[in-house]
């Protein structure tokens, strides 16, 4: 781990198209590395991001390490449930691998202190991304969708990935709902 500072704000939608080229150009990474190649376009596509970012709740944020951006992260917050959901998250390419993803996330965790759980995805194949939720955040695996079981809130975002389109559904429990109590 390094002693850099991370830090979030909130993204300026007028360094969007910014923040989706970093974005796509990181997630390219671990598509290439997988397939040898990039499908016809950018992944996720555009459509998919601007969806994300617009979306009732969503926020865009920055990550900064000792100011400089390295990363960004789309969250939708529920204020009602408290069940939030991180929908996109990303270092730069050549910022990974340096533990700015860990102090990014547990940001991200302090900047919402009502959550109770967070739940995300990642592709089946993104090995990285399930060692980093599993392993280094603390969520559990709870759903795996594929061709014989697809994601009843989102049936075609397996036709946004490449391969086959299976993906993981992770949670992380943080603290129990008062109806749990």
């Amino acid at each position: 781990m390094t002693s850099e500072t991370i830090t979030l704000a909130e993204a300026d939608p007028a360094e969007f198209a910014i923040f989706k080229k970093e974005l796509q150009d990181a997630f390219a990474v671990a598509v290439v590395d997988e397939f040898g190649d990039l499908p016809d376009g950018p992944i996720p596509s555009d459509e998919v991001l601007d969806g994300a970012v617009k979306s009732p709740g969503a926020v865009a944020l920055r990550i900064l390490c000792d100011g400089r951006k390295v990363g960004g992260a789309v969250v939708t917050i529920d204020p009602v449930t408290h069940r939030n959901s991180l929908d996109l998250f990303f270092l730069k390419v050549g910022e990974e691998g340096r533990g700015l993803g860990l102090k990014a996330w547990r940001a991200i965790e302090d900047r919402f202190p009502e959550t109770i759980a967070w739940q995300t995805h990642t592709p089946y194949f993104e090995k990285r991304n399930i060692h980093f939720y599993v392993n280094k955040c603390g969520f559990r695996i709870i759903e795996f969708f594929n061709k014989y079981h697809s994601d009843p809130n989102n049936p075609e975002a397996q036709d946004d990935l490449p391969g086959d389109g299976d993906a993981f559904q992770f949670e992380k429990i943080m603290r129990a709902s008062s109806s749990e109590l």
